[in-house]
């Protein structure tokens, strides 16, 4: 059962936990959702909020959903759950019951947002601001060839407010 945490008692090293653990991106209703596994984002404080940060390819299934939802989840499962970060992060649920196939156990937060039985924490966000990346607005021009190549299927980054932690 998750318990909730105040923002403030966060002490997570969220380098370790988005870098190397990974986490899963989760939007939608408990009726229809998806989620897909992302390892790029961070978390700060901007416009006097604790927010998190994530990049999301328009390609990706789970960014139709982010984009018809106010709401989303970031869940961290632990380094223990890589065969499902893996699973999550290589299928598309456009053709793929990730859940079933990953053995992820959903679960919904009293605010009506998807988590997972296997998070060991979970944030609960809402979207303030997105934009898609462009090549001329790099400062460093050396990677948007090293990390879009020609096709530049660029991410769109998103600013989230962290409105609740969730924690086993």
């Amino acid at each position: 059962m998750m318990q909730e945490l105040a923002i403030k008692d966060l002490t997570e090293n969220f380098f370790e936990a988005i870098g190397k653990e990974w986490m899963l991106v989760t939007s939608g209703s408990k009726e229809k959702f998806n989620t897909m596994t992302a390892s790029w984002g961070g978390i700060g404080f901007l416009w006097n909020k604790a927010v998190a940060f994530i990049f999301i390819r328009p390609e990706r299934y789970t960014y139709e959903f982010i984009e018809k939802n106010d709401m989303l989840t970031l869940s961290f499962l632990g380094s223990g759950n890589r065969s499902i970060y893996n699973i999550c992060g290589s299928k598309s649920g456009r053709d793929t019951d990730k859940i079933k196939e990953s053995g992820l156990l959903p679960l919904t937060t009293p605010d009506g947002n998807v988590t997972f039985e296997q998070a060991r924490l979970t944030l609960e966000c809402r979207k303030l601001y997105g934009q898609l990346l462009s090549p001329e607005h790099f400062i460093d021009k050396s990677l948007p060839d090293k990390w879009y190549g020609a096709q530049g299927n660029f991410h769109k980054v998103y600013v989230v407010e962290i409105l609740k932690v969730w924690e086993k």
